[in-house]
């Protein structure tokens, strides 16, 4: 770990880019679906799609009750799709939970 940086300052940045990884590849998901944000939205029961914006952006994060239905959405395995926002999320516990150490 360099020195003076706390693992909740390391923590904080994979976060932040692990979010804006996320997104990107839930749009990808999303485009590749031929769904808008708006269309999206309305799948997964959000109201505004620009809380879908927010998320593609890194900006939000999706609840995890709401996860499974957004899987279903994308056409991606549950158990893959909660993975994916769990190291994005949660990258610590991640992996400590999933590394081989």
């Amino acid at each position: 770990m360099a020195r003076g940086r706390t693992s909740a300052d390391i923590s904080a940045v994979d976060r932040s880019k692990n979010r804006a990884e996320l997104g990107r590849w839930l749009r990808e998901r999303r485009e590749a679906l031929g769904m808008t944000q708006r269309e999206f939205a309305a799948k997964v029961g959000t109201l505004y799609y620009t809380y879908i914006s927010q998320i593609e952006l890194g900006q939000g994060k999706i609840v995890p009750e709401r996860w499974e239905m957004w899987a279903e959405a994308l056409n991606v395995p549950p158990r893959e799709f909660a993975m994916k926002l769990l190291e994005a999320y949660e990258p610590v516990a991640f992996r400590m939970v999933f590394s081989d150490e």
